[in-house]
């Protein structure tokens, strides 16, 4: 099976069973975050869910979380987002518009609510590869995943019959499941081991033949980029935002979880992006419609419109 369909296929069937937010692709590396993109991250909930929820559904910009706006006094974003000041006004214009900010009487800004910490609990990082017959850098990539442990514990999803000699390929860390996406059927073929994503990590930045290019990742890196990953992945989900605009795609569930991209010509689910005309079957149509929000809304932690708050708010002017 494609490995793109198997994603949303495993996506589709956490969501219906694991209590956490479910995202694709997000960035699994610290000194460099797109040097390692994760296909699958759980976000289990912490303590404070609920307060993260009652925010905004959107992802909250990084600078805006670790600026020194607070909420209280009105300050000039200018002056307090570690950024330069066209950016830092960007960033509190966009803070502003997902109610994470507010401003204030005679400008500047000031927080709108603080922001929960503890929001999150156990990350747990999958990494996708159907056949096993066809592994490419499923090795260097689970090694990178292990030996950096940002995630609490890192599995592989596989839908090929597991032997021995795959599991003697991979970190003796990394958790095994066989997943079958037509039926839904999960097994743990091994389980994780947790890792410790408190303490220093090791991050792989290359390969060459005779060296291996290292960083040492600090604990306080490690848990600035945790935030920043359940962020993404809070803000992200795991859905396509529009399907194909043509005439053989149609919205599908899996599982209850509804919008998956599906082609009638190809008999599967299909990638949005690779989706044109350069494909036989392309009739040009209106691509059906799904509103990706309303179909994950009260399928995880995650709120689409908390205490009637707007997504978005419209006409607000930028920071002079």
């Amino acid at each position: 099976m494609r490995e793109y369909p198997f994603e949303l296929a495993l996506c589709a069937h956490l969501e219906a069973r694991a209590e956490a937010v479910v995202a694709r692709q997000i960035g699994g590396g610290v000194r460099a975050p797109s040097n390692r993109v994760l296909d699958v991250l759980l976000v289990e909930p912490g303590p404070e869910m609920d307060e993260r929820a009652a925010l905004t559904p959107e992802r909250i910009p990084d600078p805006a979380i670790e600026s020194d706006v607070g909420v209280g006094q009105a300050r000039d974003p200018a002056r307090v987002i570690d950024a330069r000041p066209e950016r830092a006004r960007s960033i509190a214009e966009r803070a502003v518009e997902i109610g994470f900010f507010e401003r204030a009487v005679g400008g500047g800004v000031r927080r709108a609510a603080r922001y929960p910490d503890d929001w999150f609990g156990r990350l747990v990082a999958i990494e996708n590869k159907p056949d096993l017959g066809d592994p490419g850098d499923l090795r260097l990539q689970l090694r990178k995943d292990v030996s950096v442990a940002l995630a609490d514990e890192v599995i592989l999803a596989t839908e090929s019959y597991v032997t021995g000699a795959h599991l003697n390929r991979i970190p003796e860390a990394v958790g095994v499941w066989r997943f079958d996406p037509e039926s839904g059927e999960r097994k743990v073929v091994r389980e994780a081991t947790a890792l410790d994503a408190d303490d220093w990590g090791v991050e792989l930045l290359d390969e060459h033949p005779l060296r291996t290019d290292v960083a040492a990742v600090p604990p306080e890196a490690k848990a600035r980029q945790r935030r920043r990953m359940a962020e993404r992945a809070y803000g992200k989900g795991w859905r396509p935002d529009a399907l194909p605009a043509c005439a053989e795609a149609q919205a599908v569930a899996r599982e209850g979880s509804e919008g998956l991209p599906f082609c009638r010509w190809k008999g599967r689910i299909v990638n949005p992006a690779r989706c044109g005309p350069d494909c036989p079957s392309h009739d040009p149509a209106e691509a059906p419609a799904v509103d990706p929000d309303e179909a994950r809304d009260g399928r995880t932690p995650w709120v689409a419109d908390p205490e009637g708050k707007a997504r978005r708010q419209s006409g607000l002017d930028r920071f002079g």
